[in-house]
Parts: structure tokens; C-alpha cells; sequence
């Protein structure tokens, strides 16, 4: 992975028997599931710097795990698959894609999801009648558990990302042994999202397993940024409520009309003069969005804790530790005081004349 500059790689067929993740060295950490230390077992391998990004791991089957990555607010799904021999017995590849279904129904649409797999099929060479799951540069004929791939990816709306490529015979075996040269190993995606792939080829000339190829595929996360939108400023007409700022506006507005006490057949020109005129004498509001109302009751002391929580990520000690739930305790009774002072407030308002008004206000606002 190191020589090969890959961030995440899908193993199959570890033989590792347990259900853990741990380092592995060289800057990655290894994901894992097995129950039998003689067959199956999946993985995946990750860059450390995408550890910190695993919301959830799936682990479904000996043959059937999933990673939930976070990437720049992109959600990222990888799947790790192992589909039974061509001479296992027929029950057992059911069970296998009903499994990769319910990991696939688990998925929202919205989120991205990547496939690496042994298939232990062959979707074959040619794309007739299937041109909306694969292109054509696939390896000799299709087979019965190829057609359950293709099936698969038809049912899903996904690509199989091999065959979009067009590269020597080489570059999209990826199982050779004797005489034998096949393909079975493949990555999909869903269709919507293969314009992120710029390449995918088969890696020879690695020693790491004599028989199978590390398939690789680079694919480029395109991150929608949410445009920051205008708040458009406001001129303060709330200020009217003051004698004062009524009579000076007033006053500006009959100058600005030229003395008339009669407002002129115009209106355009009137409102116009009138809007210019509120926002000479009563100002404009500063455009600048207002404080989340989720945290308006945050302080120092929650700042502090939110600092704790971020040291204690970064290093894990238990000084850190008893540092960030000490200072969780404070700020759950002060922010617990903080609201009761506001709402006590808020109450004492809305039994007043001018309360009624924040009442309609906070009606409409719940409606």
C-alpha cells in the first residue's frame, strides 16, 4: 500500500479468526473479521489519517464487512466482499449476496459506496444488453456467478468500475495460476458517482500473494461546498417604537418631500423616498449571520470543555481523560443553571403587555 500510494484496500480469504482493528505498521490499521482461522475472513486497511474519519464498522459476515468513512462531509461506505466458489453449494452464495443486499439497504442513497471484492465470477468480455452496469473491457465469457454480479449491480444501479477501462489483457486479469488466467476480483460503485474514477487497473509485478493481483482504482471525492448566502441588511423599523426616532424620522421624510404634508399621486417615487429615508435616519442592520441558536448559552466554561474533549482525541491518556470528564460535570450544570435563567426571564416577559407580541412571535415560529 506504502509503494503503491493506495489510502484504503478491501482484503478477502485472511484466515484471521476474531473481530478487532489494530495497527499494522507503516502508517496504516487494520479492520478485520473472521470465525474460522482455515477459511473466509474480510478486512480492510486504512491509512491513519482516515482512522480519526470511521463513524461505523459493519461487521456482517466471515465473507461480508463494511467501513462508514467521513471525508471533507463526504460520506463514504467501503465494502469488503467474498463470494463463495464456483463449487459451493448454491445456499451458501445465496446467503452471500442477500447479506451484501441488507449492507446495501443500510446505505442511504445520498452516500457514496465502494465495493471490493472476490467475486468468484466472471462478468466476461462485452457489454451487450448491460451497458448500464459495465463496459466491455471485461475477460473471456461470463459464467453463472458472473451473471449473479451483473445481477447484483442492475438491482443496486452500480458499475462494475474494471471494465470501464480499456487496458492490455495484463492489466485486468487478476487471477493467474498455471494456465490459468482470469478475472475475478472487481470494485463497483454507484453510477452516479463513476465520473470520480479517473482510472482502475490491474497491479502486477507484486509478490504479495502469488495467484491473486491487487486490483486499484483512483478515485477523486468531489466535495459540494455550500455557498455562504447573503443576508440581505435590514433597515431597523423596530427603532419607530422610540418617540424620539419617530419624530426625527418624521421630520426627514417632510423635508425630503419638500415640506408637502400630502404624500404625492406618485407612489414609487413616495415609497422609494420613504425606504432612503428609514435608512439615513433609523440605520441598517449589519448583514452578518446571527449567533447558532443551538449554542447561545456557551461560555468560557464550555469552550474549556470543548478544548478538553479535542486534547483528549488527539492523546489519549487518562490525565486527559479525567481532565475531560470533570470539566463535562461542570458544564452540564452550568449550562443547566444558564437555560433556567433565560426561560425564567423568558416567562416574565410573557406576562407582561409587551410579552404578547414574543408570544404571537414564538407561535408562528413553532408553526
Amino acid at each position: 500500500m506504502e509503494r503503491r500510494k493506495v489510502d484504503i484496500l478491501c482484503v478477502q480469504e485472511t484466515k484471521w479468526k476474531g473481530s478487532k482493528a489494530c495497527s499494522i505498521g507503516a502508517g496504516f490499521k487494520l479492520f478485520y473479521y473472521g470465525v474460522d482461522s482455515k477459511r473466509n475472513g474480510v478486512g480492510v486497511v486504512l491509512k491513519e489519517e482516515f482512522v480519526r474519519n470511521v463513524l461505523e464498522v459493519k461487521r456482517v459476515s466471515d465473507r461480508v464487512m463494511s467501513l462508514k468513512l467521513e471525508i471533507e462531509g463526504v460520506m463514504l461506505n467501503v465494502v469488503s466482499g467474498y463470494a463463495p466458489q464456483v463449487g459451493c453449494e448454491l445456499e451458501e452464495k445465496e446467503r452471500f449476496w442477500s447479506e451484501l443486499d441488507e449492507v446495501m439497504e443500510s446505505i442511504p442513497t445520498g452516500e457514496r459506496v465502494v465495493i471490493g471484492a472476490d467475486f468468484n465470477g466472471h462478468v466476461g468480455e462485452g457489454n451487450t444488453g448491460d451497458e448500464e452496469v459495465m463496459g466491455k473491457f471485461g475477460v473471456k465469457e461470463r459464467n453463472l456467478e458472473g451473471q449473479m454480479v451483473v445481477d447484483f449491480a442492475k438491482r443496486r444501479d452500480m458499475g462494475v468500475v474494471n471494465t470501464y477501462f480499456q487496458k492490455r489483457e495484463e492489466h485486468r486479469v487478476t487471477y493467474k495460476s498455471g494456465g490459468r488466467r482470469t478475472q475475478v476480483d472487481y470494485i463497483l460503485c454507484r453510477r452516479g458517482n463513476l465520473k470520480e474514477i479517473s482510472d482502475c487497473k490491474v497491479v502486477v509485478g507484486e509478490s504479495v500473494t502469488r495467484q491473486h493481483r491487487m486490483v486499484v482504482c483512483r478515485m477523486t471525492l468531489m466535495v459540494c461546498k455550500k455557498k455562504r448566502s447573503e443576508i440581505e441588511k435590514k433597515t431597523k423599523w423596530w427603532k419607530l417604537k422610540k418617540e424620539e426616532c419617530c419624530e426625527e424620522f418624521r421630520q426627514k421624510l417632510r423635508q425630503a418631500l419638500g415640506g408637502q404634508v400630502v404624500l404625492p399621486d406618485d407612489w414609487e417615487t413616495t415609497a422609494e423616498v420613504i425606504r432612503e429615508t428609514g435608512r439615513k435616519v433609523l440605520g441598517v442592520s449589519s448583514g452578518r449571520r446571527k449567533e447558532d441558536k443551538e449554542t447561545w448559552w456557551w461560555n468560557e466554561e464550555v469552550q474549556r470543555k470543548r478544548l478538553a474533549k479535542r486534547k483528549w482525541d488527539m492523546d489519549r491518556t487518562e490525565e486527559n481523560k479525567q481532565e475531560y470528564k470533570e470539566l463535562q460535570r461542570r458544564v452540564k450544570r452550568e449550562v443547566s443553571k444558564a437555560k433556567q435563567k433565560v426561560y425564567d426571564e423568558l416567562y416574565t416577559r410573557l406576562d407582561t403587555r409587551e410579552g404578547e407580541k414574543d408570544l404571537y412571535r414564538l407561535a408562528r415560529q413553532r408553526d
